[in-house]
């Protein structure tokens, strides 16, 4: 039987409610997804942008182009290019951090204070934003590498934990619902951001001000609902780690592992399939996500609160939209459901290219697509590979998982980068994404699940 096929007979059991230890794991996507949605997503790429404007044209009229570079490693960029640089130099310097971060946590009896460490220490950074102001873009290039290293790393344990709390049948529900919950708190900070920023004056402070306080609200926020899944899942259960302790792969040498690791994705081709299938259509997601507040305040010519408004309607679809992804995967499979949102995403995309300036429906309209796209496909991607990599190496493989995950993806964002740095044009920029989406469902059409589970030694689950 295909792994495109309707699988194995049986009763369907009842929808399953979720367990203590769920419901806690849940928090960590509504506690990170603050930074992800105030700060990372919407407010830090402009805000950035202007710091290095101010940095290079201090004196530059309003409604102009600043053509002057500033130095990124002693390298001349334009500063409309220094946030999508910053995001691709972040990712290699954290990449073979996060793989070693996979490995340490596998052996780890607590790797839920692993993960919140890991988190207290990027809320720490995403806190200290708030000092952000006049030309010092260097101070906050330097305070986001920091911030995206410890979500990276604090979601690569997150992620594995799923495994250990979620049956293979149960795995695309509980993704879908921690998705959907990061949706939702995300969205409600933004909220609460946006009426900051449009009321600014109300309350007795500067636009300015008003900017900073929000990327303080969302470091604030991180790090305080952190504290619900790291005492909620204490009693993780210890299998993972005595599988471990015990695998003739492992080594004692982390940093060895971490190499024969490499080696070992050889023996399980259809995961090694996915992991470059997703690489490439998740660097889209992630640079389309990354990028957007950027292409709509300097390309479409809207203000922040127009941006913010679009985002808030997006959170909210995607609530809904992680959740429908779910029904529909319980349905058709996750492998199917996957590729129907990369065809949205392509569609998605090549609508953004032709979306005329200064017509906010038509920015609402996108956002709302996104919104139905955007945590589904990412919910179920997560629970896929969940499927894909070999029991009590959990962490270890989400690893290579999490360094093509939010925020920290660089092919796109190189991409985007280097087109505008030559071309000045942030259309043209967006559009080599569509490469991204068509490359990446072209290879997630090739994948086996049914195949790829059995390498790994796992249990199929009912619908693939």
């Amino acid at each position: 039987m295909s792994d495109t096929e309707q699988p194995r007979t049986g009763r369907r059991g009842r929808r399953q409610r979720s367990t203590p230890q769920q419901r806690a794991w849940y928090w960590y996507d509504w506690a990170n997804s603050a930074y992800v949605t105030t700060t990372a997503t919407v407010i830090l790429g402009p805000y950035l942008t202007s710091l290095a404007v101010n940095a290079a044209c201090p004196d530059l009229p309003d409604g102009a182009v600043c053509d002057t570079s500033v130095s990124l490693l002693g390298i001349g960029v334009l500063p409309g290019a220094v946030h999508p640089f910053l995001v691709t130099i972040s990712t290699i310097l954290t990449t073979v951090a996060l793989l070693l971060v996979g490995v340490i946590a596998d052996r780890s009896r607590r790797p839920q204070w692993w993960m919140g460490g890991m988190a207290w220490v990027g809320a720490a950074a995403a806190s200290a934003m708030f000092w952000l102001a006049g030309d010092n873009w260097q101070l906050g290039a330097v305070l986001m590498i920091v911030a995206n290293l410890c979500i990276g790393s604090s979601q690569v344990i997150y992620d594995g934990i799923l495994v250990r709390i979620a049956s293979p049948d149960d795995r695309d529900r509980v993704s879908s619902r921690g998705w959907a919950l990061g949706y939702l708190g995300g969205g409600l900070l933004l909220g609460l951001n946006l009426v900051l920023m449009t009321g600014y004056e109300s309350f007795g402070i500067s636009y300015g001000m008003a900017i900073r306080l929000s990327l303080l609200s969302a470091g604030l926020w991180w790090g305080v609902f952190t504290i619900i899944p790291v005492l909620g899942l204490r009693s993780l259960p210890a299998r993972a780690l005595e599988q471990v302790s015990h695998s003739p792969a492992v080594r004692p040498n982390p940093l060895r592992q971490l190499a024969d690791t490499f080696v070992d994705l050889r023996r399980y081709p259809q995961t090694l399939l996915f992991l470059v299938a997703y690489l490439f259509f998740n660097d889209g997601i992630q640079t389309v996500i990354g990028q957007s507040s950027l292409y709509a305040q300097l390309e479409l010519n809207m203000n922040t609160s127009q941006v913010m408004i679009t985002f808030l309607l997006t959170q909210f679809v995607a609530f809904g939209g992680a959740l429908l992804f779910g029904r529909v995967a319980s349905k058709l499979g996750a492998k199917r459901t996957v590729l129907i949102g990369i065809a949205i995403w392509f569609g998605v995309v090549s609508v953004a290219f032709f979306l005329p300036a200064n017509i906010v429906g038509a920015l609402l309209a996108l956002g709302a697509a996104i919104g139905l796209v955007m945590g589904g496909t990412q919910a179920l991607s997560r629970s896929m590979y969940s499927q894909l990599v070999p029991k009590g190496r959990e962490s270890e493989y989400f690893s290579f998982y999490q360094a093509m995950e939010r925020g920290t993806s660089w092919l796109g964002t190189l991409s985007f980068a280097l087109v505008f740095q030559f071309s000045h044009s942030y259309r043209l920029a967006i559009l080599t994404l569509v490469l991204f989406f068509l490359v990446g469902g072209l290879l997630l059409t090739r994948l086996d699940m049914r195949r790829g589970i059995i390498e790994a030694g796992n249990a199929l689950p009912r619908i693939l």
